[in-house]
Protein backbone atom coordinates (compact mmCIF):
# COMPACT_ATOMS: atom_id res chain seq x y z
CA UNK A 1 0.00 0.00 0.00
CA UNK A 2 3.02 2.50 0.83
CA UNK A 3 4.66 1.73 -2.41
CA UNK A 4 1.37 2.40 -4.13
CA UNK A 5 1.20 5.99 -2.33
CA UNK A 6 4.72 6.68 -3.22
CA UNK A 7 3.76 6.15 -6.62
CA UNK A 8 0.37 8.77 -7.05
CA UNK A 9 2.76 10.84 -5.13
CA UNK A 10 5.54 10.21 -7.75
CA UNK A 11 3.48 10.62 -11.03
CA UNK A 12 1.70 13.38 -8.90
CA UNK A 13 4.87 15.37 -9.12
CA UNK A 14 6.12 14.56 -12.44
CA UNK A 15 2.91 16.13 -13.88
CA UNK A 16 3.13 19.10 -11.73
CA UNK A 17 6.78 20.14 -12.91
CA UNK A 18 5.73 18.86 -16.84
CA UNK A 19 2.63 21.77 -16.64
CA UNK A 20 5.18 24.22 -15.24
CA UNK A 21 7.12 23.88 -17.54
CA UNK A 22 5.10 23.86 -20.77
CA UNK A 23 3.37 26.49 -18.68
CA UNK A 24 6.55 28.64 -18.79
CA UNK A 25 7.76 27.74 -22.32
CA UNK A 26 4.43 29.00 -23.69
CA UNK A 27 4.73 32.60 -21.51
CA UNK A 28 8.09 33.01 -22.74
CA UNK A 29 7.27 32.59 -26.62
CA UNK A 30 4.75 35.34 -25.97
CA UNK A 31 6.03 37.59 -24.25
CA UNK A 32 9.42 38.02 -26.23
CA UNK A 33 10.62 41.70 -25.47
CA UNK A 34 13.67 42.88 -27.80
CA UNK A 35 16.38 44.64 -25.18
CA UNK A 36 18.18 47.86 -25.57
CA UNK A 37 20.57 48.81 -23.67
CA UNK A 38 20.35 53.35 -22.64
CA UNK A 39 22.03 55.72 -20.57
CA UNK A 40 19.02 57.87 -19.40
CA UNK A 41 15.56 57.85 -19.17
CA UNK A 42 15.04 60.29 -21.95
CA UNK A 43 16.33 57.55 -24.45
CA UNK A 44 13.66 55.33 -23.33
CA UNK A 45 11.20 58.33 -24.03
CA UNK A 46 12.94 58.74 -27.41
CA UNK A 47 12.61 54.86 -28.20
CA UNK A 48 8.79 54.58 -27.07
CA UNK A 49 7.69 56.32 -29.66
CA UNK A 50 8.40 53.04 -31.27
CA UNK A 51 6.58 50.91 -29.16
CA UNK A 52 6.91 49.50 -25.36
CA UNK A 53 10.04 47.01 -24.56
CA UNK A 54 12.10 45.85 -21.61
CA UNK A 55 14.91 48.40 -21.08
CA UNK A 56 18.20 47.95 -19.10
CA UNK A 57 19.81 51.42 -17.93
CA UNK A 58 23.12 51.13 -16.49
CA UNK A 59 23.66 53.21 -13.37
CA UNK A 60 26.90 55.12 -13.83
CA UNK A 61 27.62 54.09 -10.21
CA UNK A 62 28.40 50.40 -11.04
CA UNK A 63 27.17 47.78 -13.64
CA UNK A 64 23.86 47.13 -12.15
CA UNK A 65 20.81 47.43 -14.23
CA UNK A 66 17.01 48.48 -13.19
CA UNK A 67 14.78 46.78 -15.73
CA UNK A 68 11.60 48.29 -17.01
CA UNK A 69 8.78 46.18 -18.41
CA UNK A 70 5.60 48.21 -20.31
CA UNK A 71 3.48 45.73 -21.43
CA UNK A 72 0.47 48.33 -22.19
CA UNK A 73 0.86 47.10 -26.10
CA UNK A 74 3.53 45.40 -28.26
CA UNK A 75 5.08 47.25 -30.73
CA UNK A 76 8.18 45.53 -32.69
CA UNK A 77 11.09 47.56 -31.99
CA UNK A 78 12.42 49.06 -35.21
CA UNK A 79 16.30 50.12 -34.75
CA UNK A 80 16.85 51.13 -38.39
CA UNK A 81 13.84 53.41 -38.49
CA UNK A 82 14.93 55.26 -35.27
CA UNK A 83 18.35 55.46 -36.63
CA UNK A 84 16.90 57.07 -39.87
CA UNK A 85 14.92 59.62 -37.65
CA UNK A 86 17.85 60.84 -35.94
CA UNK A 87 19.96 60.67 -38.97
CA UNK A 88 17.24 63.31 -40.26
CA UNK A 89 16.95 64.90 -37.09
CA UNK A 90 20.93 66.03 -37.04
CA UNK A 91 21.02 66.75 -40.99
CA UNK A 92 18.13 68.89 -40.07
CA UNK A 93 19.45 70.51 -37.25
CA UNK A 94 23.03 70.92 -38.76
CA UNK A 95 21.09 72.85 -41.85
CA UNK A 96 19.24 75.34 -39.55
CA UNK A 97 22.89 75.89 -37.50
CA UNK A 98 24.95 76.36 -41.06
CA UNK A 99 22.15 78.72 -42.62
CA UNK A 100 22.70 82.29 -42.85
CA UNK A 101 20.04 84.74 -40.81
CA UNK A 102 17.58 86.22 -43.09
CA UNK A 103 17.35 90.09 -41.93
CA UNK A 104 15.56 92.44 -43.67
CA UNK A 105 18.10 95.36 -42.00
CA UNK A 106 20.94 93.33 -43.89
CA UNK A 107 19.38 93.14 -47.66
CA UNK A 108 20.75 95.64 -49.89
CA UNK A 109 17.82 97.83 -51.64
CA UNK A 110 18.07 97.92 -55.07
CA UNK A 111 17.94 101.36 -56.19
CA UNK A 112 16.75 102.16 -59.72
CA UNK A 113 19.31 102.89 -62.34
CA UNK A 114 19.00 106.48 -63.85
CA UNK A 115 17.33 106.12 -67.54
CA UNK A 116 20.01 106.95 -70.10
CA UNK A 117 19.43 109.69 -72.03
CA UNK A 118 18.06 109.39 -75.82
CA UNK A 119 19.50 112.40 -76.78
CA UNK A 120 23.46 113.47 -75.43
CA UNK A 121 24.17 116.82 -75.21
CA UNK A 122 27.09 118.46 -73.36
CA UNK A 123 27.35 120.27 -69.67
CA UNK A 124 27.43 123.31 -71.30
CA UNK A 125 24.34 122.92 -73.84
CA UNK A 126 21.99 121.37 -71.11
CA UNK A 127 23.20 124.63 -68.77
CA UNK A 128 21.67 126.62 -71.44
CA UNK A 129 18.94 124.49 -71.98
CA UNK A 130 17.62 124.68 -67.93
CA UNK A 131 18.31 128.35 -68.00
CA UNK A 132 15.72 128.52 -70.77
CA UNK A 133 13.38 126.23 -69.19
CA UNK A 134 13.34 128.19 -66.38
CA UNK A 135 13.01 131.42 -67.99
CA UNK A 136 10.36 130.32 -70.00
CA UNK A 137 8.21 128.25 -67.13
CA UNK A 138 8.92 129.76 -63.76
CA UNK A 139 5.83 129.32 -61.98
CA UNK A 140 5.01 126.54 -63.95
CA UNK A 141 4.75 122.92 -62.39
CA UNK A 142 7.72 120.42 -63.25
CA UNK A 143 4.98 118.72 -65.85
CA UNK A 144 4.74 122.16 -67.32
CA UNK A 145 8.76 122.26 -67.42
CA UNK A 146 9.00 118.91 -68.90
CA UNK A 147 6.74 120.11 -71.42
CA UNK A 148 8.46 122.74 -72.48
CA UNK A 149 12.23 121.05 -72.69
CA UNK A 150 10.11 118.61 -74.66
CA UNK A 151 8.98 121.05 -77.31
CA UNK A 152 12.88 122.45 -77.13
CA UNK A 153 13.84 118.52 -78.48
CA UNK A 154 11.01 118.19 -80.61
CA UNK A 155 12.24 120.92 -82.41
CA UNK A 156 15.73 119.44 -82.76
CA UNK A 157 14.59 116.35 -84.38
CA UNK A 158 12.00 118.47 -86.74
CA UNK A 159 13.53 119.47 -90.16
CA UNK A 160 11.57 123.00 -90.01
CA UNK A 161 13.88 123.72 -87.18
CA UNK A 162 17.94 123.60 -86.32
CA UNK A 163 19.23 120.01 -85.37
CA UNK A 164 20.91 120.75 -81.73
CA UNK A 165 19.63 122.52 -78.76
CA UNK A 166 21.56 125.65 -78.55
CA UNK A 167 20.85 126.25 -82.31
CA UNK A 168 17.07 125.82 -81.46
CA UNK A 169 17.28 127.98 -78.44
CA UNK A 170 19.25 130.62 -80.07
CA UNK A 171 17.12 130.47 -83.32
CA UNK A 172 16.73 134.03 -85.52
CA UNK A 173 13.06 134.36 -86.75
CA UNK A 174 13.16 137.66 -88.50
CA UNK A 175 14.08 140.13 -86.75
CA UNK A 176 13.78 138.39 -83.18
CA UNK A 177 14.49 135.22 -81.38
CA UNK A 178 12.75 132.38 -81.59
CA UNK A 179 12.24 132.47 -77.58
CA UNK A 180 11.34 135.97 -75.72
CA UNK A 181 13.67 134.81 -72.87
CA UNK A 182 16.83 135.02 -74.79
CA UNK A 183 15.84 138.66 -76.67
CA UNK A 184 15.39 140.13 -73.46
CA UNK A 185 17.84 138.41 -71.39
CA UNK A 186 16.43 136.45 -68.95
CA UNK A 187 17.97 133.30 -70.15
CA UNK A 188 21.07 134.17 -68.50
CA UNK A 189 19.51 133.62 -65.14
CA UNK A 190 20.59 130.73 -63.09
CA UNK A 191 18.35 127.56 -63.27
CA UNK A 192 16.41 125.88 -60.30
CA UNK A 193 16.98 122.82 -59.65
CA UNK A 194 13.18 121.61 -60.89
CA UNK A 195 14.47 123.02 -64.51
CA UNK A 196 17.72 120.88 -64.41
CA UNK A 197 15.27 118.22 -63.33
CA UNK A 198 12.81 118.69 -65.92
CA UNK A 199 15.84 118.52 -68.61
CA UNK A 200 16.80 115.43 -67.82
CA UNK A 201 14.10 113.76 -67.93
CA UNK A 202 12.84 115.37 -71.22
CA UNK A 203 16.38 114.13 -72.50
CA UNK A 204 14.91 110.30 -71.86
CA UNK A 205 12.31 111.05 -74.70
CA UNK A 206 9.75 109.04 -72.60
CA UNK A 207 6.96 111.02 -73.95
CA UNK A 208 7.06 113.67 -76.90
CA UNK A 209 4.28 115.39 -76.20
CA UNK A 210 2.85 114.10 -79.75
CA UNK A 211 5.48 115.87 -81.35
CA UNK A 212 4.27 119.27 -80.15
CA UNK A 213 6.94 122.03 -81.62
CA UNK A 214 4.93 124.84 -79.95
CA UNK A 215 4.42 126.16 -76.58
CA UNK A 216 2.22 129.82 -76.06
CA UNK A 217 0.32 131.67 -73.30
CA UNK A 218 -3.12 132.31 -74.82
CA UNK A 219 -3.32 135.26 -71.86
CA UNK A 220 -0.48 137.06 -73.41
CA UNK A 221 0.35 135.94 -76.63
CA UNK A 222 -0.14 138.66 -79.69
CA UNK A 223 0.73 136.72 -82.58
CA UNK A 224 -2.65 135.12 -84.09
CA UNK A 225 -0.87 132.92 -85.95
CA UNK A 226 0.27 130.98 -82.92
CA UNK A 227 -3.55 130.25 -81.96
CA UNK A 228 -4.47 128.35 -85.92
CA UNK A 229 -2.04 125.41 -84.90
CA UNK A 230 -3.10 122.28 -83.39
CA UNK A 231 -3.08 122.31 -79.71
CA UNK A 232 -2.76 118.92 -78.31
CA UNK A 233 -2.69 119.31 -74.56
CA UNK A 234 -2.91 122.66 -72.26
CA UNK A 235 -0.49 122.47 -68.81
CA UNK A 236 -0.84 124.52 -66.43
CA UNK A 237 -0.62 128.50 -67.90
CA UNK A 238 0.97 127.43 -71.45
CA UNK A 239 -0.93 125.92 -74.27
CA UNK A 240 0.94 122.96 -76.77
CA UNK A 241 0.68 122.62 -80.30
CA UNK A 242 2.08 121.48 -83.59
Amino acid sequence: MKNTYFKKVAVACVATFAFIGIHNSTVEAITEYEVVNVDSLAEIGQAYAYGPFMYEIKKETNEEYIEFNDEKEFIPYKPDLYKKQLQEEEAKAEETANAEPESKELEEVKQPEPETPAVSISNEEKDLFARLVEAEAKGESYEGKVAVATVVLNRVESPEFPDTVSGVINEVVGDAYAFSPVQNGEINDSASDESIRAVEEALTRQDNLNDCIYFYNPEIATDTWITTREVVKTIGNHVFAK
